[in-house]
């Protein structure tokens, strides 16, 4: 169940961040962010109204509101960083180091004493190869500073928010993720009042920028349950798996062609799962 969960995690994250690609062509990638971020706590409100789920610790390292304000606020640093390292065009650097970001709560699981048998562990490292190349890495030109420090803020962005998601989903997986966008609210609202737009959205842009913040609101506790079900580095490991998706719709809806190091990279990922699954 717990395997499951996470690869629909995957699945809803890739199509949130494909879709918010190709938003961010007509408008600012920051405002499709802060937008879908909005929806993102509707979704939120709305799920816990209608399901009743108020149960869960608040305060504390093991309640839901500060792991939650933290992860929200790293998830955010790490899109910060990640847009603006993929300004630069290098792209081939940024989104695969930045995919690395799974290491951080794999390696948190790992010292709060997820116990891995050797097969399932050479499953994880043959998986995350494969997510990191399915990334399209492309080093030839070397490694600019500003993209690589970029690249590292955004992989560290990221892996603190997944981290505290699995160490706010002890107490409650759904409010941790409204606690998430409630952080992610106040930090738009800011930059709304500072810039003094909203993003100049259109009505034809409503349903995008709703699915948009439904799939990450959605993708994050799929992932925040998930680690309640299982070893939370493979719940993890599995939650990564959001880049081949991405690249998957690009090929289908977009005709991008992915580079032979994406298809080695997607056979490479799918095998760990096999292997993880299998034993």
């Amino acid at each position: 169940m717990a395997s499951l969960l996470a690869l629909l995690s995957s699945a809803l994250w890739g199509s949130a961040d494909f879709f918010a690609g190709r938003l961010s062509k007509k408008h600012n990638a920051f405002a499709v962010l802060g937008f879908s971020q909005v929806i993102g706590l509707f979704v939120g409100i709305f799920i816990v109204l209608v399901s009743g789920d108020w149960q869960g610790k608040v305060l504390g390292l093991d309640g839901y509101l500060i792991p939650g304000i933290v992860a929200g606020l790293s998830g955010y640093f790490g899109l910060v960083c990640l847009y603006e390292g993929l300004s630069t065009g290098r792209m081939g650097v940024v989104s695969p180091i930045s995919s690395l970001s799974t290491l951080i709560p794999l390696a948190y699981a790992l010292i709060k004493g997820d116990s891995l048998s050797v097969i399932t562990s050479i499953g994880i490292i043959i998986a995350l190869v494969g997510i990191f190349c399915a990334s399209g890495p492309e080093f030839s030109q070397g490694l600019p500073l500003k993209p690589l420090v970029l690249a590292f803020g955004a992989a560290a962005g990221f892996g603190f928010a997944l981290t505290f998601i699995a160490i706010g989903s002890q107490s409650s997986a759904l409010l941790t993720m409204v606690a998430m966008r409630a952080a992610t609210f106040f930090v738009t609202i800011s930059l709304a009042i500072k810039y003094r737009t909203t993003g100049n959205f259109s009505k034809q842009d409503m349903p995008i920028l709703i699915f948009i913040g439904a799939a990450d609101f959605l993708a994050n506790l799929l992932l925040g349950i998930a680690t309640t079900k299982g070893l939370v580095s493979v719940a993890m490991v599995f939650g990564s798996l959001f880049p081949i998706a991405t690249a998957i719709l690009a090929y289908k809806f977009l005709q991008e062609r992915l580079h032979k190091v994406q298809y080695i990279g997607i056979a490479l990922a799918v095998t760990g799962v096999a292997i993880i699954s299998a034993f």
